[in-house]
């Protein structure tokens, strides 16, 4: 039988994809939603090694993989910083708070600024390193900002500002 065909046992360490890091010196902000998904997303993984373990022939690979991801995300729940949105003055962007800004045209459009790892544009949900986001912290009800957009510079109006928690 050609050798191609055989696991070979000394397989090399698997490659694990990891999650977007940190800067250095950057606090690692969650939403309460956001703690809770990490650990949901730990316990499911917890769940997938379990299985996987006690099912025949599960390979060494696919048990090395969840391993790492699982360490990695111990690695990021532990450093997690939960932050109350509730908390602070009234109408100024912070952390958690869900934003209405207007463009230039009259187009609006929401977000929600939260932690890295619950981060999701296309969601409406931005990481409070991104450019617009730290554009927007501090600021209030009114007053115009002007971002670096993937276009251009584009000038936008906090048009609202809430911070109710979210499910």
């Amino acid at each position: 039988m050609s050798r191609a065909f055989v696991k070979d046992e000394a397989e090399a360490a698997p490659v694990v994809p990891r999650r977007a890091p940190l800067p250095d010196g950057v606090h690692n902000y969650v939403t309460p939603r956001g703690l809770r998904l990490l650990r949901e997303e730990l316990a499911a993984l917890h769940e997938s090694l379990v299985v996987r373990e006690r099912a025949e022939g599960a390979g060494r690979t696919e048990s090395a993989v969840l391993r790492a991801r699982i360490s990695e995300l111990e690695g990021r729940i532990a450093s997690a910083e939960p932050i109350d949105a509730t908390a602070g003055p009234p109408g100024v962007v912070r952390f958690g708070a869900r934003i209405t800004v207007r463009a230039e045209d009259g187009a609006t459009r929401s977000y929600r600024l939260v932690g890295v790892d619950e981060a999701n544009a296309a969601d409406g949900r931005l990481a409070f390193l991104s450019p617009l986001a730290r554009a927007v912290l501090g600021t209030r009800v009114g007053d115009v900002v002007v971002w670096r957009a993937p276009r251009g510079d584009e000038e936008l109006e906090l048009v609202a500002v809430d911070f109710e928690p979210e499910p």
